[in-house]
Order: C-alpha cells, then structure tokens, then sequence
C-alpha cells in the first residue's frame, strides 16, 4: 500500500525573493520610463484639479532627465535625453530645486519669453492674455477641501438645503495658440502685480491655475516657491484623473466608497 498522504512542497524563498525584486524593477523602470500616478495634496490647481485627486502623469513627452527615476539616484547634470520643450499651458509635473518635492503647475513661459502679471492679468510678450469671467467655480466643503484659507472663507455659502459650498470667482484664460482652461482670481495680493521677467534658455516659468493661493515662478525658490525652473527638474506631464476622494475615507470599507467624487478619467490635456 502506497503512502497517501502528499508531501508539502518546499518553499523556496529565495526564489520568492528574486521574483519580489524583479516585480519592483519593472514597477520602478514604468515609473521611470513610462507612467508614474501622481496624488493632489493642495488647492493650487484648483479649478483645474482638486485635493485628492489621481492622475496619471506621462515620463516620454519631454525626454528622460537625471531626475526622471523614480528614485533620486543619478548625479545632477545638464541637459535631456530625447528632450524636447513642453507647450504652453501643459500642466505638467516638476521637481522643486530645493528639496526636490513634486510639484504639480501649468507651463506658462517658455524660454524666450517675457512673463508679467498686472493687476492680476497675465502678459506674455507684452501683450495681455485674454481673461474672461465665466460662471463660479462651485465646489463642496470636503474634509481635504475645506475653504477655509484668509482667502477662500470668504467665498464659503450655505445652501438652502444646509450643505455647504464655496463659490470661486472664476476665469477662462486663452493663451497664444489657442489653448485654453480656468483659473481662479479670489484677492488682490502682492503677487497680481510683478515686473516683467525674460525666461532664460533652458528655463520655464510655471503657475498655478490657482493664482492667489500657487507658490509658484512668481516666486524665488528660496521663499518657497520655484523661481524660474530648469528645464532638468521637469518629470513628466499631466495625462486624466483616474479617480478622487473627497478625504472622508476611514477604516469603513462604506467611505472607500462614498467618499468618491464623480472625478474620473478627465482629460487634462484639452
């Protein structure tokens, strides 16, 4: 009588191990190479993109830099492999020269340009960029998105059926070109007005849509913001929405759901 009982098979873990590692080395080389998602931490984007939202963010549009892998292992050095410029109004993701956090703004100048805001109007080339008021921008009071700034109180608005909104002045700005998309003027601040700057080869200056509250070029990157940007800093650029949360998710599997906003793939290159 043979014996029935099935010997357990072994497991090998170091093969286990190897197989772990190859699995990250191919996450780790799409990352790098491909697509990388990204995650909105602040309102700097807003109306364009919400805190919570995720998004898919392109590596090859603009070529390969030393700080394209996902992890910051390559020395600084100048310059892009396949590079080629992003266009004006890209939104695209950066690196921050100090620190190098990723950054997340529209492409505004490029290199040649001269940029200059008045009185919170956009100048490219010494000509205003057309800026037209359009309907407010209505967004719900989130746990991540709760219009609270000195700036933004001021816009919050009870509803009539007790939820409540924030209502943004909002803009359609179109730039040289035709490309076109909303931005937010909320105050008059210091940065609605600055002097004219010329944007140096190999540099870019970059916004956020949400102009009152976006460190941003208009910024030096010593204070806080990102000064005229390398062009070696950029990562990749801004696909769709793939999903958002609105921040009220916990350990109950029943937020992972309700706390979905009607957010997905929406396209931001258009």
């Amino acid at each position: 009588m043979t014996d029935a009982v099935a010997t357990k098979k072994k497991i090998n873990w170091a093969e286990e191990a190897w197989q772990l590692f190859l699995l990250a080395l191919a996450v780790l080389a799409v990352h790098t190479a491909v697509a990388k998602p990204f995650y909105i931490p602040s309102g700097s984007m807003l109306p364009t993109l919400l805190v919570g939202d995720r998004l898919i963010v392109s590596k090859y549009p603009y070529g390969y830099s030393y700080l394209s892998p996902s992890l910051n292992i390559l020395p600084a050095m100048k310059g892009r492999l396949f590079g080629s410029l992003p266009e004006r109004g890209d939104i695209a993701v950066v690196k921050s020269p100090i620190g190098q956090d990723d950054w997340i703004k529209r492409v505004i100048g490029l290199p040649g340009d001269t940029v200059q805001m008045k009185d919170g109007q956009l100048w490219l080339n010494g000509r205003p960029v057309p800026k037209v008021k359009v309907t407010d921008t209505v967004m719900a009071v989130t746990p991540n998105s709760d219009c609270t700034t000195l700036v933004d109180a001021q816009y919050r608005v009870i509803t009539p059926d007790g939820r409540t909104e924030c209502h943004f002045p909002t803009y359609r700005e179109t730039l040289p070109g035709g490309r076109s998309y909303l931005v937010l003027d909320l105050a008059t601040l210091p940065q609605d007005n600055t002097e004219p700057v010329i944007v140096p080869e190999g540099q870019l200056f970059l916004m956020g849509d949400n102009r009152d509250n976006s460190e941003d070029s208009r910024f030096a990157a010593e204070v806080g913001g990102l000064g005229l940007l390398p062009i070696e800093n950029v990562v990749g650029r801004a696909e769709f929405t793939t999903f958002s949360l609105d921040g009220s998710t916990s350990f109950n599997p029943l937020t992972w759901v309700t706390a979905l906003r009607d957010r997905w793939f929406i396209n931001l290159r258009d």
